[in-house]
């Protein structure tokens, strides 16, 4: 380079009508190239992806053209009609400056849709800087359109009633403020197992509302919706299918069918609620009112006022303990009934005694049992002895109290006999 530069400065001092700023010009030029090294190669494949109203600048760089140095781009944006004014020095606006992304989002700058602008971007790395590379960018004829932003189904008979939502914009507006004569195609089908069987129809409309209309009843349909803009041929994707089933008239059966289930299920509800009322009756009653009642001499000291049947409860360290004694329960005594015999029976006299009433002896060889016979009157009966004591429950029940009750039956009337009279005069015999 240094030769090359003592060259030019040999021809160009040879040459007298070359001025000397061209001259200066040159040799600073030749410096700068020689310090600097190669030109930092420009970003490419720079390209908008857009959605609706909102836009971004996107790029790709080769990283090895920078070697080891951090590289870093500035977007810029002007309108286009300013570069075409007299002016010379036109201002551009720097939306991402010294960014480390291959990517500069332009949503928020909120650009007219109708407008045309100038993009450009570079790359920057080690102070040096790229050749800006230019974007011609136009919303209306470049700004992709999205598809509708929601889609409901809903019966009406035997067709289906199709809710269209108009794209938004990134302000949250339709896209219909803008595009006006924007529209929709709207793709439906029957749904069915077999691929093969799908025919699908079409329906272009702008409204929001749409009936598909000549549907078969009691049929499950598909629809999907796209947008389009027919001035510069802009047509969306389309939206996810939605399936829904059309309606119909209801078949006599299962009108009958219905109300039968529903008297079912009416006598069904009624029994359960008057057996869940008799039972809470039932269950009231005896808790508040029990069948088998407290005795009155109970109630005196179980209760807190002898007219009231709520018990009073008893606690651990109350006087009652002091006021109330065991209460011993004992078994009812047998009764001994004498039943009035017959005069056949009253005739005869019972065997063992002789035609005076007396015992007649007993043979000494028959029994080797010593016993005493005696007879006479009541006076001479043996009585249950009433001395021998008695302690605890036992001897309540068994004491002087529980005597043997003797339950005379009325007489009946008929022939009367002679009562059995006992001789007084029979003397105890040892045998």
């Amino acid at each position: 380079m240094k030769l090359s530069v003592e060259g030019l400065t040999d021809s160009n001092s040879q040459n007298t009508n070359m001025p000397s700023a061209v001259y200066v010009c040159l040799l600073l030029w030749c410096l700068q190239t020689s310090v600097v090294g190669p030109e930092l190669a420009p970003p490419h494949n720079v390209i908008m992806i857009t959605l609706n109203t909102n836009y971004t600048l996107s790029w790709d760089w080769d990283q090895s053209h920078a070697e080891s140095h951090a590289v870093t781009f500035t977007t810029q944006y002007i309108g286009k009609f300013k570069l075409n004014s007299k002016k010379m020095n036109p201002k551009w606006y720097t939306v991402c400056e010294e960014t480390s992304h291959r990517s500069c989002d332009l949503t928020a700058l909120d650009l007219l849709y109708l407008g045309i602008f100038m993009l450009r971007v570079r790359a920057n790395a080690n102070g040096s800087h790229s050749k800006w590379v230019l974007l011609e960018f136009c919303p209306d004829k470049d700004a992709a359109v999205g598809p509708p932003a929601k889609v409901n189904l809903t019966p009406a008979g035997s067709d289906l009633d199709v809710f269209i939502t108009d794209p938004l914009t990134s302000a949250n507006t339709p896209m219909t403020e803008i595009l006006s004569k924007m529209y929709y195609h709207i793709l439906y089908w029957e749904r069915s197992a077999d691929s093969k069987a799908l025919r699908p129809q079409m329906l272009s409309s702008s409204a929001n509302l749409v009936t598909l209309p000549s549907l078969k009843s009691w049929t499950w349909y598909c629809v999907s919706v796209q947008s389009r803009y027919d001035f510069y041929n802009k047509s969306s994707s389309f939206t996810a299918p939605q399936c829904m089933q059309t309606e119909g008239n209801t078949p006599w059966w299962q009108i009958i069918l219905y109300f039968l289930g529903s008297l079912v299920i009416c006598f069904l509800a009624m029994l359960l609620s008057l057996y869940s009322s008799f039972w809470c009756y039932k269950t009231l009653k005896a808790t508040f009112y029990p069948s088998n009642q407290l005795p009155r001499h109970f109630k005196e000291y179980l209760c807190d006022s002898p007219g009231s049947d709520i018990p009073r409860l008893l606690t651990p360290g109350s006087e009652s303990d002091l006021l109330f004694e065991n209460v011993i329960i004992c078994a009812e005594p047998a009764v001994l009934e004498i039943h009035n015999l017959p005069p056949e029976a009253l005739a005869s006299p019972p065997s063992g005694l002789d035609s005076s009433g007396r015992h007649s002896r007993q043979d000494s060889s028959s029994s080797g049992d010593s016993g005493v016979y005696s007879a006479g009157g009541s006076s001479n009966l043996r009585q249950p002895s009433s001395s021998q004591p008695s302690t605890g429950a036992e001897g309540f029940c068994k004491g002087p109290f529980y005597l043997e009750q003797v339950k005379m039956q009325e007489m009946t009337p008929g022939p009367k006999t002679q009562p059995l009279i006992a001789d007084e005069g029979i003397v105890d015999m040892c045998v």
